[in-house]
């Protein structure tokens, strides 16, 4: 499972190459078809996720209905290396998940995830790091991203906290959102993906690759709903002087 989820993460890579700086849902309709840049990433013998355009108060936004499923939507955005610039979005969850714990590959599973992947050099990752990346670009025909960073909607831990995906360090999680309480109402987000970056890994953030939107309930069987309204960078505000 652990091979499939990381593969997973390549074709997501791959399905969000492109250079767009904004995905503005709301210039978009419901009920409109998500097709090209967006692409619906399924997994292999899992049930999908519903994912739709619906509106929400009078704008188009994202649906995502998880039903002891998982899928993502991957969109293009793009960074450039070194750029000091924030991903901003909005997002709600219908509920938190009652069962997952994202430190156990058996509860991997969340209300809602914002993934953002990077393109770190190969060469630049220990002897062990390149062989499983290796091994799953050979297995999967494609580029298996090097890094991301996963921001989520978690249940129960404090906002602020860390770790790696249980699946690989390659993905650092971070809270955004935690409870029960915080459920059921929008949240804006703006994150310094680079700084992110930095205190994930240690090394100064490369090109962004992508970004992708979702939520899973394989592991745990639960239901949830989540909805995301536009996303994209902007340029970070100056520093005061």
């Amino acid at each position: 499972m652990r091979l499939v989820r990381f593969i997973f993460l390549a074709l997501i890579s791959l399905a969000v190459a492109a250079s767009e700086r904004v995905m503005p849902f709301s210039a978009l309709k419901p009920g409109d078809a998500l097709v090209a840049p967006f692409n619906h990433i399924t997994l292999p013998k899992l049930k999908p996720n519903t994912i739709a355009l619906v509106d929400a108060d009078g704008k188009t936004v994202l649906h995502v209905d998880s039903d002891a499923s998982a899928s993502t939507l991957g969109i293009p955005l793009q960074q450039a290396a070194g750029t000091s610039q924030r991903l901003n979005w909005r997002w709600k969850v219908s509920r938190v998940l009652d069962k997952a714990d994202i430190s156990k590959k058996t509860g991997d599973d969340l209300a809602a995830r914002v993934y953002v992947f990077f393109d770190v050099p190969l060469a630049s990752l220990s002897f062990g790091a390149r062989t499983k990346i290796r091994l799953a670009r050979m297995l999967a025909g494609a580029d298996v991203p090097t890094a991301a960073i996963c921001y989520v909607w978690d249940n129960h831990r404090a906002v602020g906290h860390t770790q790696n995906s249980a699946y690989t360090d390659r993905v650092r999680m971070i809270v955004l959102k935690s409870g029960e309480a915080s459920a059921g109402n929008w949240a804006n987000e703006s994150r310094d993906v680079a700084a992110d970056f930095k205190a994930a890994f240690g090394t100064d953030a490369p090109a962004v690759t992508g970004v992708a939107l979702g939520s899973d309930t394989d592991q745990t069987g639960e239901r949830v709903s989540a909805w995301f309204g536009d996303i994209g960078f902007s340029p970070a505000p100056a520093a005061p002087q």
